[in-house]
């Protein structure tokens, strides 16, 4: 025992899933978890705020994220500067709903930071305030202020659970233990003793708040297992003294506002159906409906053929519960259906059994659709509750799926279980981290990596929490610096990432692979959920390696924060670079954003903003010429004056033999380097050359190139390579160019700098080009060796736009040859 408590202490889920080769199951798929950690406020709901200034006067803010009792909070009239952002605790600080300064006669007043770019404080307001999404306010005022609603339901509370097992009855309970809206109940009357404990998740439809009996006509009476334990008086009394303390105890109403909605069923008695035992849910097995009791509620029994005496397990069921199938539901997925017991032989047949038992089989129409979009895929990890020990939670593994339908093998149980066959929209499975957030122990396998003197390449976020009294003792006017780490208790943090699949994909990001990552993930751990985002990207890539270089750490480091290591495979090949990412919440939309730029993809492609109709970048109307010249940086192929400013490109190349020295942290190959094997794909060798062997390759080949250009700029137009493949060169009749009057030039081009270069684009009908030539700073004797292949080629220009623009070049070195040459 004590080795094993050793073990679990040191259980690891990143090392776990690294030496596994194992990845986890999506946050987004654990629906119920998603639904658990909403606190009632969302980002962008406005509310009115105590100006730090003074006191006395408020003025509306927005919401910018949530963490806990935690709101990140920015005035109104700072647009889209987040330096004066800055932490509220809801418990503590002076927040109220929009409207409550005029209710209560208070000053709405400009804070002093943002006076000068208010003139007009009515007409602000109202443009602001209009349509905008106030704060609720119960969740600002009265006992529930600043709590999530989860934690309402603490040890000691009260709610009425459905008897699962023989008919529409329902008893109190009292929860005993809540683990992340995973509750131990505990019947009333029972006290301490703890045989008859269930453990559910608050969103059960069985599960319900005090009243629900009598409010729907149900009887409220202790189940027929319990029953003999107390007298029929004892039983009343108990009942007489719930309903006393029923306002002590009860649990507000709107927390069960998420549950799902039970639906009418078309079920008759006597129908066949088959079924998974929720109590031993290890086989799909013949079964009956006994009972009918209203259009919402029916009983099953697991069918058992061995005497008179015989019954098979029983319990409640409606329309959308798990585990009931059409007859031949097995035999169409290829899976095994285990005959009743008492069954003659062990080759069994629907057709003979129906005719046998004189019976008819529940028609397809009575059951739901299945779905197999949910995320889930064979070999994920996953965090699932052991059906035969409800108290343990282990390391689960997807080993089979069909429909909405997972085949777990649990692992690390005290004693060894079947693979369990449970809905993707269960309540008894949750992510890969979930125990370790909550505070609950999970049961790691039994043959867990735990070697001490093991390196771990990765970089392990550290954990920054703090306790809501820290909070308090650290703060003053009840207020937190944005760039704090705000991990409550152990709590989710990150805001929900959506990929937004209507946006742009750009070059390196394959637009069907995006359409077929999930809608969102998390929310999480910062440092997790990012990692994850990041990882669904590389893997819908054109080339996962080229993206991996991309998102890769470089010396300049701009966020500050975790470097974490990512994988990429290509063309069979394994490759490793350390990428950066960010650890608090506040942090994360920008760093969405400008991680998107950077894969030059719409800044919307994915982040905690939801892209409902139309992008605010409207980049569905963009191409990608265009889309590159407004996002794209192209750094690794600079095109510009050389390094050390010398004007002969001769001078400037590199020695054939020279190297510049690895950085041999950053994209290191997974294998065994080897001094033969050379990866020639854009995302550079496996022998752990990083960016940089690369851009000198990349540049030295470019002004061999540009060398060789001057002699060779009569090509025929079927050999020019082009860089957008999505789009065919247009024929010869497309191309329309006018014949421009003669330059003029009052200056030599080799003597221009980079602003001379730009300020002639702009005097040319390709100015929204002249950024690129400012960003590349292409300087006048750049501008003279360039080509339309290498245009085309550095940077990234569909034909049309290449032709159009070296049309102009051709004048400058055509007037610089007449004018200058000599």
């Amino acid at each position: 025992d004590a080795g094993s408590s050793v073990e679990e202490m040191e259980f690891n889920w990143e090392e776990y899933l690294e030496d596994t080769g194992a990845i986890a199951a999506p946050h987004g798929s654990f629906k119920h978890v998603d639904t658990s950690l909403q606190n009632g406020f969302a980002p962008g709901m406005k509310l009115e705020v105590a100006v730090k200034s003074d006191q006395n006067t408020y003025w509306v803010a927005t919401i910018i994220t949530t963490c806990g009792q935690l709101l990140l909070l920015r005035y109104d009239g700072y647009g889209e500067d987040r330096k004066a952002d800055f932490w509220c605790d809801i418990l503590t600080a002076d927040l109220h709903p929009i409207g409550w300064c005029e209710q209560n006669k208070k000053i709405l007043k400009v804070p002093e930071g943002i006076k000068d770019k208010i003139p007009d404080q009515e007409e602000f307001l109202q443009r602001v305030l209009k349509g905008a999404c106030s704060a609720p306010a119960n969740l600002l005022e009265g006992l529930h202020r600043g709590k999530n609603p989860l934690d309402l339901i603490a040890p000691g509370s009260r709610l009425e659970l459905q008897n699962i097992r023989d008919s529409l009855e329902a008893w109190i309970v009292n929860v005993v233990e809540n683990v992340g809206g995973r509750l131990k109940l505990r019947y009333e009357g029972l006290e301490d003793l703890d045989k008859f404990d269930q453990w559910l998740f608050y969103l059960d439809p069985f599960l319900h708040q005090v009243g629900w009996a009598a409010q729907h006509g149900y009887s409220l009476q202790p189940p027929l297992a319990i029953r003999s334990l107390r007298s029929e008086a004892d039983w009343q009394e108990i009942l007489k003294k719930v309903k006393e303390e029923e306002e002590e105890s009860s649990v507000p109403t709107d927390l069960f506002k998420d549950k799902p909605v039970i639906r009418v069923h078309s079920f008759s008695e006597g129908m066949k159906l088959e079924a998974v035992d929720p109590m031993a849910p290890f086989v799909i097995s013949p079964a009956t409906v006994l009972k009918v009791y209203n259009d919402k509620y029916f009983l099953i029994e697991v069918d058992d053929l061995r005497g008179e005496r015989a019954s098979g397990q029983r319990y409640v069921c409606h329309v959308d519960s798990a585990g009931i199938f059409p007859v031949q539901w097995s035999l169409k997925n290829g899976l095994h259906l285990s005959p009743p017991p008492g069954y003659p032989g062990q080759d069994f047949d629907w057709a003979d059994y129906l005719k046998q038992c004189g019976a008819e089989a529940a028609p397809q129409s009575c059951f739901p659709s299945l779905t197999s979009d949910h995320g889930f895929k064979e070999n994920m990890k996953l965090e699932a509750v052991n059906p035969v020990d409800p108290e343990e939670v282990c390391i689960a593994t997807v080993t089979k799926l069909k429909d909405s339908y997972l085949w777990l093998q649990l692992e690390g149980s005290k004693k060894a279980v079947p693979e369990c066959i449970v809905s993707v929209e269960s309540m008894n499975i949750f992510p890969v981290g979930w125990c370790e957030t909550n505070g609950y122990q999970l049961r790691p396998p039994r043959k867990a990596i735990v070697n001490k003197q093991k390196k771990i390449a990765v970089v392990q976020p550290e954990k920054q929490i703090l306790s809501s009294r820290t909070v308090h003792d650290g703060l003053k006017n009840q207020e937190l610096n944005s760039s704090d780490s705000v991990v409550i208790n152990g709590k989710y943090c990150c805001p929900k990432i959506y990929f937004n699949h209507r946006c742009f994909s750009g070059p390196y990001l394959n637009k069907g692979r995006i359409a077929e990552l999930p809608q969102s993930v998390g929310p999480g751990n910062c440092v997790l959920v990012l990692k994850e985002v990041l990882t669904l990207l590389i893997n819908a890539a054109y080339k996962p390696s080229r993206v991996l270089r991309e998102l890769q750490l470089d010396e300049e480091a701009a966020w500050h924060g975790h470097g974490e290591t990512l994988k990429a495979k290509y063309k069979g090949k394994s490759y490793r670079a350390t990428v950066e990412v960010v650890r608090t919440a506040d942090r994360v939309a920008d760093f969405c954003r400008k991680t998107c730029i950077k894969l030059e993809c719409c800044p919307n492609l994915f982040g905690p903003q939801m892209v409902l109709d139309k992008c605010s970048e409207n980049c569905s109307v963009l191409t990608k010429t265009k889309y590159t010249h407004y996002y794209g940086k192209r750094k690794n192929k600079r095109i510009g004056r050389p390094p050390g400013g010398h004007s002969n490109l001769e001078v400037a190349m590199k020695k054939p033999n020279k190297r510049r020295k690895r950085r041999k942290h950053f994209f290191v190959h997974k294998k065994k380097r080897s001094s033969t094997s050379v990866d020639n794909t854009p995302a550079g060798s496996p022998q752990g050359s990083g960016a940089e062997e690369e851009d000198d390759q990349d540049e030295s080949e470019l002004s061999h190139s540009l060398a060789q250009d001057r002699d060779k700029r009569k090509r025929k137009l079927r050999t020019f390579s082009f860089s957008d493949d999505e789009n065919k060169p247009p024929s010869p009749k497309d191309i329309k160019m006018e014949v421009a009057e003669k330059l003029q030039l009052d200056s030599n081009p080799l003597e221009w700098s980079v602003a001379d270069v730009v300020r002639f684009l702009k005097s040319t009908d390709c100015a929204p080009l002249a950024r690129i030539f400012l960003d590349q700073e292409i300087d006048g004797q750049a501008l003279l060796l360039l080509t339309l292949p290498t245009v085309q080629e550095c940077m990234d220009l569909k034909l049309g736009p290449a032709i159009k623009l070296c049309h102009h070049i051709e004048r400058v070195k055509l007037a610089f040859y007449q004018q200058f040459a000599n």
